[in-house]
């Protein structure tokens, strides 16, 4: 590998993590127009394993804007992420896989029983942790998803909404 192809796959490892990151930012901030801009023309997401929904990246992104409506406040860790770069021959390619473990602590306001949680109160009281497995495509405008699929491992509910 020259030093011109390690630059090259540095460059492209940098620019992956940035298109994570950003990924989990657009959730968390409510940037669906960012969300859906971090994917291929046809990226697909696949929110199933948590009680989500299947499909094309802009139709997800509605579906989240509507659901993460019910937690005001949310934040994703994406760690240990795994990056595996397509080969060519010692040559960086124009896809990547990408396997990331998430902690994903949110605020449910409302319980199901009609409760509220104190408004001045942003301690999250769900939590759910596992991995997402993304897979990228190097695109003209730079790396983008072409699918993204939760696994989701385990969820915690606490404090006054949890059942008694």
């Amino acid at each position: 590998m020259t030093q011109r192809v390690a630059l090259a796959t540095v460059m492209d490892q940098l620019s992956i993590d940035a298109v994570i990151t950003g990924y989990a930012v657009a959730v968390d901030d409510g940037s669906w127009q960012d969300y859906r801009d971090l994917f291929t023309p046809d990226g697909r997401a696949d929110y199933r394993s948590a009680g989500g929904v299947e499909g094309p990246a802009a139709e997800v992104a509605h579906w989240l804007a509507e659901t993460m409506r019910l937690f005001p406040v949310r934040q994703h860790l994406i760690v240990n992420r795994r990056l595996d770069l397509q080969d060519l021959g010692g040559y960086p390619g124009d896809r990547a896989d990408v396997r990331a473990d998430y902690l994903n602590p949110m605020r449910l306001e409302g319980a199901q029983d009609g409760s509220v949680a104190a408004p001045d109160t942003t301690a999250p009281n769900f939590a759910s942790g596992g991995r997402y497995s993304f897979g990228l495509l190097r695109t003209d405008v730079g790396w983008r998803i072409r699918t993204v699929t939760v696994h989701e491992k385990w969820r915690s509910l606490s404090g006054s909404l949890a059942p008694s």
